[in-house]
């Protein structure tokens, strides 16, 4: 649990900054996105001047949470614009869903040289200390569940538009209720959001009910890529750059694509690897919750939870998924023998 020392130190941070900037980590999900906006309209209706910055461009079933969209590092802004005080000279940092530089590419150099201090809010375990105050809670089940302790212990008002950011984040992190990390905290405090204005069936069309015709095309190449290990309990698939090409998709596209193969009865763990424009892989893993995958990340360089991590890694594919099965199938070795 996150201290009320820590919360009120948070509390005394904003309270004492006029200008405040927002970020998130690349490629950010329902549940930075739902913070990054909850965040934004708080402080702003704290009367503080407030900046949202992406490191990616967000996916456009999230857009619906930003009245204006909010503009990305090295698209919109430059980080010589971010580091000069051109685009916002904030007395206040505000991270939210991450504590690692890994997954702050370029926003990191800023981070390093700017005299400012840094909050962060966050539930995951890989951390790299980067916030002179944290407010970490790691077994919540998403960062939006830290922000309402924060908002409700803040006694900060939650709107109706504050209500749907975090019903977003706290959904799309539990996979819409359906991971094992759904706990009576998530219902709790969804019900708490239902409450205060959140519509969840209009909140399900806008996440999974209005996808692309190109997504769809992207999907049917990931799937024809299936592969099953270890009699079905292992689920591999990849992406290349030709995929996007051909479906006309973007690497946004990918988001949450991974969990389609979870629905085959036999499958404990899986992994989808994405090519980069550098080359590079994306490799996003998930468990059930026998297999650590955070473990199998972190060995990758990567991080994330137990149920769900992922990595930067070098190619080529092959090799790439020869290390993944191997971690995955000495994992499985050690549960079989217990």
């Amino acid at each position: 649990m996150v201290s009320s020392d820590d919360f009120q130190k948070a509390v005394d941070l904003i309270n004492k900054s006029g200008s405040i900037l927002i970020t998130t980590h690349i490629r950010p999900d329902g549940d930075a996105c739902g913070c990054m906006a909850a965040m934004g309209d708080v402080l702003t209706a704290l009367g503080k001047k407030v900046k949202l910055l992406l490191l990616s461009p967000v996916s456009e079933w999230y857009e619906f949470l930003f009245p204006e969209k909010p503009p990305v590092l090295g698209a919109d802004v430059s980080l010589e614009q971010l580091i000069q005080g051109r685009f916002a000279g904030p007395d206040l940092v505000i991270i939210v869903d991450t504590n690692s530089y890994s997954q702050l590419p370029e926003f990191d150099k800023y981070l390093k040289q700017a005299d400012r201090p840094i909050l962060v809010i966050d539930h995951h375990v890989t951390a790299d200390g980067l916030g002179d105050v944290e407010l970490v809670e790691q077994d919540a089940a998403a960062t939006a569940l830290v922000v309402l302790d924060f908002l409700k212990y803040a006694d900060w008002p939650v709107t109706e538009k504050i209500a749907e950011s975090l019903f977003v984040a706290a959904a799309t992190d539990t996979g819409w209720f359906q991971f094992n990390n759904t706990d009576t905290a998530v219902f709790r405090s969804c019900a708490e959001l239902t409450d205060a204005g959140a519509n969840p069936a209009e909140i399900y069309y806008n996440l999974y009910q209005n996808f692309s015709y190109p997504r769809f095309k992207l999907m049917t190449a990931m799937f024809n890529t299936l592969e099953l290990y270890l009699d079905g309990r292992f689920a591999m698939q990849h992406i290349l750059l030709s995929d996007f090409e051909q479906a006309g998709a973007a690497h946004k596209d990918t988001e949450n694509l991974i969990d389609e193969c979870r629905r085959i009865r036999t499958v404990e763990a899986s992994a989808l690897l994405v090519e980069l424009e550098d080359g590079r892989l994306r490799c996003s893993l998930r468990s059930r919750g026998a297999v650590d995958v955070g473990k199998i990340a972190e060995g990758f360089g990567g991080g994330g939870h137990k149920m769900a991590a992922g990595a930067i890694v070098d190619g080529p594919l092959e090799k790439v998924k020869e290390r993944i099965l191997a971690e995955i199938t000495r994992q499985f070795q050690q549960l079989d023998s217990r």
